[in-house]
C-alpha cells in the first residue's frame, strides 16, 4: 500500500472519531434528541453558514462518487456516501480518496 493511502486511511479514521467525540458529547449534554442537534446547527449566522457549506460539499461529493463509480465499475467506493452523511465530510472524502486510489485489477 502506498504511503497516499495510508495518509487518506488515517484521515478517514481521524474524521470519523474526532468530530464523533463531539457529537457523542453533545448528545449526553443535551439528550438524544436530533432535532436539537439539528435546531443547534441553525442558532446563528456563523452556525448556519457552516451547515450550508459542509452540505454543499456533502452533495458535490455524492455527485463526484457517483459519476466515477459509475465510470470505473469500484462499487465498494459507493460506502463513502454513507460515511458521509452519517459521519461527516471528514470522513467520506478520505475514505473515497483511499477507496479509490487502489490498484486497479
Amino acid at each position: 500500500m502506498t504511503l497516499m493511502r495510508w495518509v487518506y486511511l488515517a484521515l478517514a479514521v481521524w474524521g470519523a472519531i474526532h468530530p464523533m467525540y463531539y457529537f457523542v458529547s453533545w448528545f449526553l449534554e443535551q439528550g438524544w434528541n436530533l432535532g436539537a442537534m439539528i435546531d443547534a446547527w441553525y442558532v446563528n449566522d456563523a452556525t448556519t453558514g457552516l451547515t450550508w457549506d459542509l452540505t454543499i460539499a456533502a452533495v458535490s461529493l455524492t455527485i463526484w462518487i457517483v459519476a466515477e463509480v459509475a465510470v470505473r465499475r469500484n462499487w465498494s467506493a459507493l460506502i463513502a456516501i454513507p460515511a458521509t452523511y452519517c459521519i461527516g465530510v471528514s470522513c467520506g472524502l478520505p475514505l473515497y480518496l483511499f477507496l479509490r486510489s487502489r490498484p486497479v485489477d
